[in-house]
């Protein structure tokens, strides 16, 4: 079991910047790639950012790809997402997630096996 903990979520204008973080415990954080996904109101959860275990790979939505840094710290068992340029169309409960599959960066919600109880971004106009 891994036990997931999003933080840093609030209230933002358009523009500006907020850095999300994932607190993970129970097995090994190294042995898990990591990624980021968010939920709307009335819409499916979508993928946002991925990380392998080393940090060595890396993949983003095209939405959020250029004002979205993923990035993780295995000796503190944390997955950060920097989130600039804000927008409105961010707004959502995001999501971190671990993957067993730790070599590579996945984009799917079904190749995840472990969630976070998700912490919610709003980003005012």
């Amino acid at each position: 079991q891994v036990q997931l903990v999003e933080s840093g979520g609030g209230l933002v204008q358009a523009g500006g910047s907020l850095r999300l973080s994932c607190a993970a415990s129970g097995r090994t954080f190294s042995n898990y790639a990591m990624g980021w996904f968010r939920q709307a109101p009335g819409k499916e959860r979508e993928f946002v950012a991925a990380i392998s275990w080393s940090g060595g790979n890396t993949r983003y939505a095209d939405s959020v790809k250029g004002r979205f840094t993923i990035s993780r710290d295995n000796a503190k068992n944390t997955v950060y997402l920097q989130m600039n340029s804000l927008k409105p169309e961010d707004t959502a409960v995001y999501y971190c997630a671990a993957d067993r599959d730790r070599l590579i960066a996945r984009s799917s919600v079904n190749e995840y096996e472990y969630w976070g109880q998700g912490t919610q971004v709003t980003v005012s106009s």
